[in-house]
């Protein structure tokens, strides 16, 4: 069986390709579709309903596999982790965040990242590799089911998960093809039926995969903004040196004509003395001040390698009602799983180096930021 076709791997329109060239028609495709995805089953035997032709096939030349659990941790306030192995020295991490009716998995898109944004965990172990598209389903696949063994469905016949964001590890407009391929099973009828506005795409912000997602599959779209100027971006996010913010703030404002939402959502990390001013909110309105958009102010979740403090909530409080008196909503993430490291900015898993991003620090120490933006 190694080198089974992974079912996983094959969106709706792969996997009706994949059943005519073993002589079957179309609706064998989504019959098969629906065991896998609505109903978790990966023995093919248990697929009653399939002609037992097509299922003596399956068994020799196809399996459904997900990434295997190394670990799995609960933390205090319910939220759960995953580390999940995708070979070769890599592992990544999976994180399922219940609230009330409102029961969201945070899906990593590669192993690693080579973003390399200054505040984020993730970045500083370097970057491997894209995940394949059975890698990317495979942990909503895994967790949905799971869950649904472990605790039952809330409602008879509905799916657990009822949100997605990509905002794991990696960014997923750089493995675009393959989270492409994952979102349209998540959104298909016959699969996990979310809505694109229950889709996230997290995004540092790469201007023509924005446009491509635009043209293509536009789901809800959040960005990594973090700063208010170029000056400080340039630092904070490094690509921003290959898309400034004048060209993002004209994506997202392309992007918001067919956006299954009417708002681009900025992530805003609030690090100590750096990007948290009275100054930078005001220029934050600035900027985005023909963008239809809200704001979502992330307390920074130290690590050692940071030499980062988060901002006090003091502080917090008053940069966000800076932004609301000036007409946005703006919202402060509740920090989940910290006790796990699973909240935003601490996902580490596992990662073959392919990028040498340890060995590039050691040999060209980053100063510390601190002060006002300007002093930057």
């Amino acid at each position: 069986m190694t080198n089974a076709v992974n079912l996983l791997d094959l969106d709706p329109i792969g996997l009706v390709s994949y059943c005519e060239n073993l002589g079957e028609k179309p609706f064998r495709a989504r019959q098969l579709q629906r065991y896998i995805h609505r109903s978790g089953i990966s023995d093919f035997d248990a697929m009653t309903v399939l002609a037992k032709s097509l299922r003596d096939k399956l068994k020799i030349c196809a399996s459904i596999r997900h990434p295997a659990v190394l670990k799995d941790r609960t933390s205090a306030d319910g939220t759960r982790k995953w580390l999940l192995d995708v070979g070769e020295g890599n592992a990544i991490e999976t994180v399922y965040i219940p609230d009330q009716d409102r029961r969201t998995l945070c899906v990593s898109s590669q192993a690693g990242c080579a973003v390399n944004c200054y505040f984020c965990s993730t970045g500083k172990q370097g970057f491997s590799r894209n995940l394949v598209v059975g890698e990317i389903i495979g942990q909503l696949w895994m967790t949905e089911f799971a869950l649904r063994a472990a605790h039952g469905s809330p409602f008879p016949g509905k799916r657990v998960i009822t949100n997605v964001v990509m905002m794991g590890m990696g960014e997923p407009l750089l493995n675009f093809d393959a989270v492409l391929s994952a979102i349209r099973l998540m959104l298909d009828d016959n699969a996990y039926g979310l809505s694109r506005r229950r889709v996230i795409i997290s995004t540092s912000g790469l201007v023509p995969m924005i446009d491509r997602l635009a043209d293509e599959l536009p789901v809800a779209l959040a960005v990594s903004l973090h700063a208010p100027n170029n000056s400080l971006r340039d630092k904070l996010v490094p690509l921003n040196k290959k898309h400034p913010l004048e060209e993002l703030m004209l994506s997202c404002s392309r992007y918001l004509r067919v956006a299954p939402r009417d708002f681009i959502t900025f992530e805003y990390c609030m690090l100590d003395s750096i990007n948290d001013s009275d100054e930078c909110a005001q220029q934050l309105l600035v900027l985005t001040r023909r963008i239809s958009c809200k704001f979502n102010l992330i307390p920074f979740n130290p690590f050692p390698e940071s030499r980062l403090l988060c901002s006090s909530p003091e502080r917090i409080r008053r940069f966000a009602q800076i932004l609301i008196d000036g007409g946005v909503i703006t919202t402060v993430r509740r920090t989940r799983g910290a006790d796990i490291n699973a909240a935003c900015g601490q996902l580490v898993g596992e990662v073959h180096d392919r990028t040498r991003a340890l060995m590039r620090r050691k040999q060209n120490i980053i100063p510390v930021l601190r002060g006002s933006p300007r002093a930057i």
